[in-house]
């Protein structure tokens, strides 16, 4: 695919042309503005998948010609994936079942005691699986620029005791899609000792991701947001601290040899690489569209891609900045840059109310709520008060807290220009002239009622 080519059109995904009802009984193609919590498929990946399925086999047991393909074929993924994301010699690729995966995997994994550090601007996913596991866990408060976020880890890290230490932080912002400064937080880590795990589930599908060059410790991501179906994803990086742990899972696959004991007890050997975490029969199919899409983004060329998606992140940036009403939410500035991820809130709107309307009115996919980010989006937030309305339902409170929520807009390779534009035409008809229908509480879900608005 040509430079020129890939800045015109987006890349096939399934579903491009699927049609959704409309309020008022007629059918639209759906525009699909929710990447950030799954993208479509990659026709190519689904193509590839489709061409494997009638030689699946087990994986690592069998001496039949399918096993030893799929073998051959989850192995070879593995290389793939590691080639994707440019890791160091002796880096290992373990397979999981999505980010979150990777990120408990690798929280049972550090040594006992060590100290996480954690911006309190992370997804859940990131934020909370190092308490959890029993971690000392010191959250930084949000920064406001990339030198304050360094800075604030430096000065951390200063004051913090001996023993092992691992920031977790995000390469793009679910949230606001705004990128991190994580070459140079790296960089901080390293000078006082500590290692780095970057939460590239947002980052991957958007851009070309070096571990080298970053010089990060470990990565993890997800085959969901990254044009595969749902089921698989990846933790990657050093193999020390992996090798020294107990295995995430316990069970074959995961053991060089199990004997009895003359007392009566059980010893394991257990194996030493990815297979030490990969414990069980593994998705095989899911790693295969992991490496499927990792091809067809590198083959597509990230220049491109990114180039592409720049100028549909200006083009969305500059339409909503026309409308007074909206309020984009950042928390580095509205110059910063960003992927094909954008969080805002509509000035007399309820959030669930406006994202329903979206849907039911112009037949358009976004997220409302807080993006399993509670407490950077309420802190984007600040004094922003959640408008009433029949129907919203934003996330849930604590008692005493304020009920908010904001709308996502996200988007990716096989975004259509078109999508972009009619979900700006979409946002300033409804803040001119209002819903056209009216809406309800459905089991906590906001839909149009049968009745037009007024």
């Amino acid at each position: 695919m040509s430079l020129a080519t890939s800045l015109r059109a987006p890349l096939p995904v399934l579903g491009h042309d699927v049609q959704v009802p409309l309020a008022n009984g007629e059918k639209v193609g759906y525009a699909a503005l929710d990447y950030a919590a799954s993208s479509p498929a990659l026709q190519r990946v689904w193509d590839d998948v489709a061409a494997y399925a009638p030689y699946y086999g087990s994986v690592h047991r069998g001496a039949g010609y399918l096993s030893q393909l799929s073998t051959d074929l989850f192995e070879q993924s593995r290389r793939t994936v590691a080639e994707f994301l440019d890791l160091r010699e002796g880096d290992q690729v373990v397979f999981t079942r999505a980010t979150t995966d990777s990120l408990n995997l690798l929280a049972g994994a550090v040594p006992a005691g060590t100290q996480v550090f954690a911006f309190e601007t992370e997804h859940h996913a990131s934020l909370l699986p190092w308490a959890h596991a029993g971690l000392p866990v010191t959250y930084l408060r949000a920064p406001r620029s990339h030198a304050e976020a360094v800075a604030a880890f430096d000065e951390a890290l200063t004051g913090a005791p001996e023993g092992p230490k691992l920031l977790c932080v995000t390469g793009a912002s679910n949230v606001t899609g705004e990128l991190w400064p994580v070459a140079e937080l790296t960089r901080t880590a390293h000078r006082h000792g500590a290692r780095v795990v970057l939460d590239a589930a947002q980052l991957a599908p958007h851009h070309r991701v070096s571990v080298r060059e970053l010089d990060v410790d470990w990565i993890a991501f997800s085959g969901h947001k990254l044009y595969a179906p749902f089921g698989a994803g990846v933790l990657a990086g050093r193999a020390d601290w992996l090798d020294a742990a107990e295995p995430y899972l316990a069970g074959g696959g995961a053991t060089r040899t199990v004997a009895r004991e003359a007392d009566g007890s059980v010893a394991v050997q257990w194996h030493t690489g990815p297979a030490r975490h990969e414990a069980g029969s593994p998705n095989v199919i899911g790693v295969y569209a992991i490496a499927s899409a990792c091809r067809a983004l590198t083959e597509a060329g990230f220049d491109a891609l990114e180039a592409r998606e720049r100028a549909l992140v200006a083009r969305l940036k500059d339409g909503l900045a026309e409308i007074p009403e909206v309020r984009v939410l950042n928390l580095f500035g509205a110059d910063s840059d960003r992927v094909g991820v954008l969080s805002f809130v509509v000035r007399g709107w309820n959030s669930s109310h406006f994202s329903a309307a979206l849907s039911a009115e112009y037949g358009i996919g976004v997220r409302d709520g807080l993006f399993c980010a509670h407490p950077l989006v309420r802190t984007l937030l600040g004094d922003e008060e959640a408008a009433p309305s029949e129907c919203g339902a934003p996330e849930p409170s604590l008692p005493g807290e304020r009920s908010l929520n904001a709308i996502r807009v996200s988007f990716g390779a096989g975004t259509p220009d078109e999508h972009v534009d009619r979900f700006l035409t979409a946002v300033r008809e409804l803040v001119t002239d209002g819903a056209a229908w009216t809406y309800r509480n459905e089991g906590g879900r906001c839909v149009a009622d049968t009745r037009r608005a007024g």
